[in-house]
């Protein structure tokens, strides 16, 4: 990778750390709002000063790159994200609920792909003191030690993770996928950010994680765990025109050994 791509890097770690001492500083003087967008998805004041924080410093530092964010620019003209332009994919808060309720479960991810391809990833779980990050190529690392998936073997032992929508249509093929996993699975763990589940499955402590997200839930998580070992597929047809890059429809990141059979079981 070019040296560009690493003083890209080095920007998003720093930027996603200091992002990280805004939302524990919020959290700690207990100075945000809660509001609802679409009426039943949290999104406090401290998600949009977040956002705004990190955008105005792409901007800054980046002006002919581009910026896909959960809260500022969501939405993006998808046909702009094929092209050989630098794009940005911000979630300032991944994991909200979770923010808001006192859980420790929260991170700010910060990823950039170009064309097809994702080039780097940064998630930062402020509450954990914990900073994943990987460059493509360059193998996927925490708080700068490497990492690797757990290896897993069989879906019996495997512990996997998922996530529910805020939009509750979808709930009964949701439950009856879960049902087949749980019954084939030794457990589930539901955490609330999608982001440090696919950097979990990076690190070993998940042998897999199955969900439907958003580019911004998953841009960044997607290539670290890759580059740790995972394998990274989807387990449905995806029906929206995101690039591959940052469509979250279907994901499935497993370790290699695991990923047909949880596909299949999918």
């Amino acid at each position: 990778m070019s040296s560009e791509y690493e003083q890209w890097l080095d920007f998003a770690k720093l930027l996603a750390q200091d992002a990280g001492k805004l939302i524990v500083e919020a959290r700690e003087t207990a100075m945000f709002d809660r509001n609802y967008k679409l009426h039943h998805e949290l999104v406090t004041s401290t998600d949009i000063a977040v956002d705004t924080f990190i955008c105005e410093k792409i901007a800054a530092a980046f002006p002919q790159h581009k910026i896909l964010s959960e809260e500022s620019f969501p939405e993006l003209d998808v046909d702009n994200l094929i092209e050989d332009v630098p794009v940005w994919v911000i979630d300032p808060i991944d994991g909200t609920v979770n923010f808001a309720h006192g859980h420790h479960h929260v991170a700010v991810s910060i990823g950039l792909f170009i064309g097809t391809v994702r080039i780097l990833g940064v998630v930062h779980a402020p509450f954990l003191a914990e900073c994943y990050f990987a460059l493509r190529g360059s193998g996927a690392y925490c708080n700068d030690q490497r990492i690797t998936v757990s290896g897993a073997s069989t879906l019996r032992n495997a512990l996997v993770a998922t996530g529910f929508p805020y939009q509750k249509t979808s709930l009964p093929s949701l439950i009856e996928r879960l049902s087949r996993v749980l019954h084939a699975c030794q457990d589930v763990r539901r955490n609330g950010s999608a982001a440090l589940d696919l950097c979990w499955v990076a690190v070993g402590r998940l042998d897999a994680y199955y969900e439907t997200v958003k580019p911004w839930d998953m841009a960044a998580g997607a290539l670290i765990a890759e580059e740790a070992g995972a394998q990274l597929g989807y387990f449905s047809v995806a029906q929206v025109a995101w690039p591959e890059a940052v469509n979250g429809e279907g994901l499935l990141v497993a370790t290699p050994d695991l990923y047909d059979d949880l596909k299949a079981l999918l």
